[in-house]
């Protein structure tokens, strides 16, 4: 798959309408747990597409709903703003299809149905609650051009706000990735933080965020065996989500995040440990002195470490390939081919 970054200056205001004129451009908007993100794109002859606008804010959409089951006012208010924000790019680039999903928190919410009409009605961004295995295969569907058909298995993770995804997956003839099985584990960043903390973590607290979560991946293990043929050198191991790309920016020393960079790039899994431990020293003011990270996310990457530890622990590959791409990428994917572009 090509993906080509750029700012296509020669946006419309046709709104979603399409016409038998205008060339297509396809959007795909991500309402996580912690993320709203947006990708604006145009097929590219021959394959592909090129991103011509984007938008990402925090906005802790799930924040206290492991707690209470509910979407607050507050959480509410915040992604709203940011779907105004997008509601604009969409009309402002003349969008002609369009899918925005949303994820864990608003599976788990017991009032997301009055906020997703809400959301309709002040937007006009019809947002459809995905599955959980509507998720892993649209991650996948962004993220597979980064394995490896030389190797006879993948296994594929998103660490999450609410939840983390992983898939288990065979490497076919020409690359094609088979899904073998898929599980979510409900602990992502923002519930775990919320859970453990997350200005100064201890040491065994830490432990005990690791545990938790590597209890969480036992039964897959059991079920498929996948330590067994990580030992037999079979194994590829990818990597969707802030954590992973955070790690590997602080690795390489970005004074500022580099996405060029850090898509597709390999990281030692010896050396994402020593970063999470040199997180794990740090307050919330240390973590968030890097650029990397910064004060949005500081509070929540030391989670992100411990579940990344977990799967390591569980499935000890010596490298992890790091994709900066997934579920909205995949999205595309799915509407340039549903509109034979």
């Amino acid at each position: 798959m090509n993906i080509e970054l750029g700012m296509d200056r020669q946006g419309t205001a046709a709104g979603m309408r399409p016409t038998s004129y205008m060339r297509p451009v396809f959007a795909a908007l991500d309402l996580g747990t912690n993320n709203c993100r947006l990708l604006v794109a145009k097929p590219l002859v021959g394959g592909g597409f090129r991103v011509i606008d984007a938008f990402s804010r925090i906005v802790r959409l799930g924040e206290g709903v492991s707690r209470t089951r509910r979407l607050s006012d507050a959480a509410m208010d915040r992604s709203l703003s940011a779907l105004r924000i997008c509601a604009a790019k969409l009309e402002r680039r003349g969008v002609t299809a369009v899918r925005a999903v949303a994820t864990e928190a608003c599976r788990r919410a017991e009032n997301c149905d009055d906020f997703i009409d809400l959301v309709e009605r002040e937007t006009g961004i019809p947002l459809d609650i995905i599955t959980t295995h509507e998720e892993a295969r649209l991650a996948l569907a962004g993220c597979a051009p980064l394995l490896d058909p030389a190797i006879r298995n993948a296994l594929v993770f998103d660490i999450g706000g609410g939840s983390t995804e992983l898939m288990w997956l065979e490497i076919g003839k020409g690359g094609r990735p088979r899904m073998i099985d898929q599980i979510s584990v409900p602990q992502g960043v923002v519930g775990l933080t919320e859970s453990y903390g997350g200005d100064r973590v201890s040491a065994a607290t830490y432990v005990r965020m690791v545990d938790e979560i590597t209890e969480a991946l036992a039964a897959f293990e059991a079920r498929n065996g996948i330590r067994r043929a990580v030992e037999n050198g079979q194994v590829q191991m990818l990597g969707t989500s802030g954590t992973v790309t955070t790690l590997a920016g602080i690795h390489l020393g970005l004074q500022r995040y580099e996405r060029s960079v850090v898509d597709g790039s390999y990281l030692q899994i010896d050396h994402a440990r020593a970063v999470s431990r040199r997180l794990l020293e740090l307050d919330f003011a240390g973590r968030a002195a890097y650029p990397c990270i910064g004060r949005e996310r500081a509070d929540l990457v030391v989670a992100g470490c411990a579940v990344l530890e977990a799967i390591c622990d569980t499935w000890p590959v010596t490298r992890l390939r790091i994709a900066d791409r997934g579920l909205r990428e995949g999205i595309l994917v799915d509407l340039i081919a549903a509109n034979g572009v």
